[in-house]
């Protein structure tokens, strides 16, 4: 596609989906396209080689004088047949909507979409999860198959890799069995939590240890299944909460060592499999948890006997969810279903003033529809309000903009 295409005229890219509903979907992603310049501010789609299961905006100075915002992503490769897995840093430039002539610009569509991988990092099988330290955001850690938890420093990695050989800067032992939750502490450097399916929650500070292999300060074992994710609190150092399969929420102390009760438990919080926790950072008691059962709760930490308000939309289940760093109220989520979904709390009670659907939700503020397979990861902007990007099972890569102000319904 020409580069004064790019913005608007989004083109069916990677394998066309599979399956009795092929059809469906593919109707609906027509749909989609027709009423995307009315929807969005901005669509950028880029095809990946190899799948991504993970998606994160590193967050990077903008220019002082710039018609653009360098920004940049952390991906990972899910290959197969034996082929090489990567760490990958991607760059996209994005429009800056408060310089002079910008509107002029994105109309036509100028080269400020341009997507490309700038780095390539090998890695040991595929990459279940990657994020960032906050404190330093050259450190990544990743999640494989490996029990391991792998820990870069991309500043000493060339561009592209010169051989096959995976060098890391730590492995974090202590893990038996592979999984999907990470999460650095915001507030203690080099402290990164792990949740794998070996029921188990491993705590490291590679800031205490220059060696390669770091083994766990602390373990905790509270779950009777798969811990799925992870999460530290907004507020707290010391505070913790991790869900799984057996469909409880736990919080923990890291002030009380050795394999301690959780000092909060909530059981059955959801009808099937937790697959992802995330704290407002925004409100210091209110978390919001998304489920297999195709459901989102919202819960106050100071009262668990129930949730605060669930959030029903999404048709298959919820894999991963995160509140928006500019607005309190505002949440994204992703999941089988192929949609990316925005919520709106302050929404909760009112009925939508337009929508399509008599029993649409109050709350759901947007649906993306531009993904043809499972979206298995998202990632709001830190840099740039309401700018999303969102993975999908079918290689591809998206960066998004809704229509703002914000919206007055669902489309």
């Amino acid at each position: 596609m020409e580069a004064d295409e790019l913005r608007m005229k989004v083109r069916t890219i990677g394998r066309p989906p599979t399956g009795i509903n092929a059809k469906v979907v593919n109707e609906e992603y027509k749909v989609w396209k027709k009423n995307a310049p009315f929807l969005y501010d901005l669509v950028l789609t880029h095809a990946l080689e190899w799948p991504s299961l993970t998606v994160q905006w590193i967050p990077d100075t903008p220019p002082n004088m710039s018609t653009s915002l360098p920004n940049k992503l952390v991906l990972g490769t899910h290959t197969s047949l034996g082929e090489p897995n990567y760490l990958m840093i991607a760059s996209v430039r994005l429009p800056h909507y408060g310089d002079p002539g910008t509107e002029e610009l994105n109309a036509k569509g100028d080269t400020h979409g341009k997507m490309e991988i700038n780095i390539k990092i090998n890695h040991e099988g595929e990459i279940n999860r990657a994020r960032y330290m906050p404190q330093n955001p050259f450190i990544l850690a990743t999640k494989s198959p490996s029990s391991d938890v792998f820990v870069f420093d991309i500043s000493k990695h060339p561009s592209l890799p010169r051989d096959r050989n995976f060098c890391p800067e730590h492995r974090c032992l202590g893990h038996t069995k592979e999984g999907y939750g990470l999460s650095w502490n915001p507030h203690v450097l080099g402290e990164l939590l792990s949740g794998s399916d070996d029921c188990s929650i491993c705590l490291w500070d590679i800031n205490q240890t220059s060696t390669t292999n770091v083994p766990a300060l602390n373990t905790w074992k509270g779950h009777g299944d798969v811990v799925e994710d992870v999460a530290w609190h907004a507020y707290s150092p010391h505070l913790f909460s991790s869900v799984g399969d057996d469909r409880q929420i736990l919080m923990w102390d890291t002030r009380k060592k050795g394999s301690a009760d959780p000092f909060i438990r909530v059981i059955d919080a959801h009808r099937a499999d937790i697959h992802s926790i995330n704290f407002n950072p925004h409100h210091e008691f209110v978390l919001a948890t998304g489920s297999a059962d195709e459901c989102i709760k919202i819960w106050d930490m100071r009262n668990t006997s129930g949730a605060v308000h669930r959030l029903d939309g999404h048709s298959r289940e919820v894999f991963q969810i995160q509140w928006a760093p500019f607005d309190a109220s505002l949440l994204a989520s992703c999941g089988a279903d192929r949609r990316v979904r925005v919520w709106d709390l302050t929404k909760v009670g009112m009925h939508p003033t337009i929508s399509v659907d008599s029993e649409c939700p109050e709350e759901l503020l947007f649906i993306h529809g531009g993904h043809n397979d499972k979206v298995s990861d998202i990632s709001w902007n830190p840099m740039q309000d309401w700018v999303v990007a969102s993975v999908s099972d079918d290689n591809i890569l998206q960066v998004w903009q809704m229509v703002r102000p914000r919206l007055q319904g669902v489309y």
